[in-house]
C-alpha cells in the first residue's frame, strides 16, 4: 500500500521508522477507540469478581484496605488504598467531567435550546422515575438512603455499546447519549453534594471557596500555565477533603476554572505562523549548506516558537482535557472497577440477594425506571413541538438509549460506597443490584438498537 502522505524532498524517512509506524500507529488507534477503554472496564470488573471469589479473596480485600498516607501541617491523611482511588484519583474523572461539561455548555448541544430541550428532559426523566421506584420500594427501610444509585449513567460503557454496533448506531446517538450522560452525571454530582455529605466544616469550605475565587482570578488575568491550576486544584481537593463535602466534587469545581479562550486570536495565529515560516524559510535561503536543524540553534528556536504559537491558538480547556481523557479512562476507571467490583458472592444466595428491596429497587430502577422515564420524558417534549433530536436519530432509537442509560455501573457504585459506607452487607446487596441492572441493561439496549431499531436505508 502506498504512503498516505507523500515524502517530500528533503524528507528522511528509513525504512525502520515505516516499519515501526506500522506497528505502533494501529497501537495508538486501539488505544483511542472508545470500545478498548470499555473493554478494559469490563475487563478489570470481572478479574476483580473472580478475586474475590477465589482462594485470594482474603488478600484482596487486605489490598484494597491496605491504609496509605502523609502528614501535612499536622493533619493525618491516612486513608485505605480504596479511598484513595475513590476519593484521590476519581477527582481526576470528575475533572475530565467537569472539563466536558463546560465545553458541551459554552458550544455543544447544551448550549442551543432546540436541541438540548430533548436530551434536557430525558435526562429529567432518566434521573426522576429510578429514584421515585426505588422510593417506592424501600419506603419505611432501613436502605432508603440508597435511593439516588440508579439515577446514574456510566458513559464508558454505553458509548462502549455504541461503539460495538458500527454503523447501525447513527452518529447523532452518541451526540444524545453524551449530553444525557453528563446532564446525569451533573444531577449525580449535586446530590452527592447535598445528600451524601458528612458534618459540614464551614472553615474548610471557605477554604475551598477562597481557593477557587483565586483560580477564577488567574483565568480572567489571562493566565493559563497548567502549574497554576494543578497546584492550586490539589489544595482545593485538600480543603474540600477535610470539609465533609466529597472531595471528587473538587474536580468538577476546579474544571470550571480552566480557560475555554485561547491566548491567541484565529486571525493572530494564521499571521504569526506565515512570518515565522517565512523566517525559517529565509534561514534556509542563506544556509547554503543545508545543514541539519540539529546544526542550526537558529532554525530549531523558530520551530519552537512555531509550537508555541499553535498551542496558545487553542484552549486549556481543549487541550487538558485532551490529555486526561485517556488516562483517566485506561487507568483511572479500571483502578476504581478493580478496587470496588470485589464481591464475593455465592451463586446460591444471588436469588436471595436479588430479591432483596436494596437490590430490587436499584435493578428496576435502573433498567425499567431509565427506560420509561428517558423514553417518555423525551416522546412528550418532541410531541409539545419543543425540540428535535440530533440528525439521523430516529423516535425508536430513544427506547434503546434508554435502556443504555440504566447501566450505571460507576456512578452508581460510587453513590452505593457513599450511602453504605459502614454497612458491608448492604453495600455487597447494592454492588449486586448494579452489576446486575447494568449486564440487563446493556444487553438490552445492545439487542434494542441491533435488531428493533435497525439503521434506515
Amino acid at each position: 500500500m502506498a504512503d498516505p502522505i507523500p515524502r517530500l524532498r528533503g524528507e528522511t524517512t528509513s525504512a525502520l521508522e515505516k516499519g515501526f509506524a506500522s506497528v505502533v500507529t494501529p497501537f495508538q488507534q486501539f488505544i483511542s477507540d472508545q470500545k478498548t477503554a470499555s473493554m478494559l472496564l469490563l475487563v478489570c470488573t470481572l478479574i476483580a469478581l473472580v478475586v474475590a471469589n477465589s482462594p485470594l479473596a482474603r488478600e484482596y480485600d487486605t489490598l484494597v484496605e491496605m491504609p496509605l498516607g502523609f502528614v501535612l501541617g499536622g493533619s493525618d491523611y491516612a486513608m485505605s488504598l480504596r479511598h484513595w482511588v475513590n476519593d484521590g484519583l476519581m477527582a481526576l474523572f470528575f475533572f475530565v467531567l467537569g472539563l466536558e461539561i463546560k465545553r458541551e455548555l459554552l458550544v455543544g448541544e447544551l448550549r442551543a435550546p432546540g436541541r438540548s430541550l430533548p436530551v434536557l428532559a430525558a435526562a429529567a426523566g432518566g434521573m426522576a422515575v429510578p429514584a421515585l421506584l426505588f422510593y417506592a420500594i424501600n419506603q419505611g427501610g432501613d436502605a432508603i438512603q440508597g435511593w439516588a444509585i440508579p439515577m446514574a449513567t456510566d458513559t464508558a460503557f454505553a458509548i462502549g455499546i455504541l461503539a460495538l454496533l458500527g454503523a447501525r448506531a447513527p452518529a447523532g446517538l452518541t451526540t444524545f447519549l453524551l449530553a444525557l450522560a453528563i446532564i446525569d452525571d451533573m444531577g449525580a454530582v449535586l446530590v452527592i453534594a447535598l445528600f451524601y455529605s458528612d458534618a459540614i466544616s464551614v472553615v474548610h469550605l471557605l477554604g475551598a471557596a477562597g481557593l477557587l475565587a483565586a483560580l477564577l482570578l488567574m483565568n480572567l488575568a489571562g493566565v493559563r500555565h497548567p502549574v497554576v491550576y494543578f497546584v492550586g486544584g490539589g489544595m482545593v481537593w485538600l480543603a474540600m477533603l477535610g470539609s465533609g463535602v466529597h472531595a471528587t466534587l473538587a474536580g468538577i469545581l476546579v474544571a470550571m476554572t480552566i480557560p475555554a479562550r485561547p491566548a491567541r486570536s484565529t486571525r493572530a495565529f494564521v499571521r504569526r505562523s506565515r512570518q515565522l515560516l517565512d523566517e525559517f524559510e529565509a534561514i534556509e535561503e542563506r544556509d547554503e549548506a543545508a545543514s541539519p536543524i540539529l546544526a542550526e540553534p537558529e532554525k530549531h528556536h523558530v520551530v519552537e516558537r512555531l509550537q508555541e504559537t499553535a498551542v496558545q491558538a487553542t484552549t486549556p480547556l481543549q487541550l487538558w482535557e485532551r490529555a486526561l481523557e485517556h488516562p483517566v479512562a485506561l487507568f483511572v476507571l479500571p483502578l476504581f472497577a478493580l478496587v470496588n467490583a470485589g464481591i464475593a458472592v455465592q451463586p446460591a444466595a444471588l436469588p436471595a440477594l436479588l430479591a432483596d428491596p436494596l437490590s430490587l429497587g436499584i435493578v428496576l430502577g435502573l433498567v425499567a425506571g431509565k427506560t420509561i422515564g428517558i423514553s417518555l420524558a423525551t416522546f412528550a417534549v418532541l410531541w409539545l413541538g419543543r425540540g428535535r433530536l440530533p440528525a439521523g436519530m430516529q423516535p425508536r432509537h430513544v427506547v434503546g438509549l434508554g435502556l443504555l442509560g440504566g447501566m450505571g455501573f460507576t456512578m452508581s457504585i460510587f453513590i452505593a460506597g457513599l450511602g453504605f459506607s459502614n454497612q458491608p452487607e448492604q453495600l455487597l446487596i447494592a454492588k449486586t443490584g448494579i452489576l446486575t441492572a447494568s449486564l440487563i441493561a446493556g444487553v438490552g439496549g445492545y439487542l434494542w438498537l441491533r435488531f428493533a431499531a435497525p439503521l434506515s436505508r
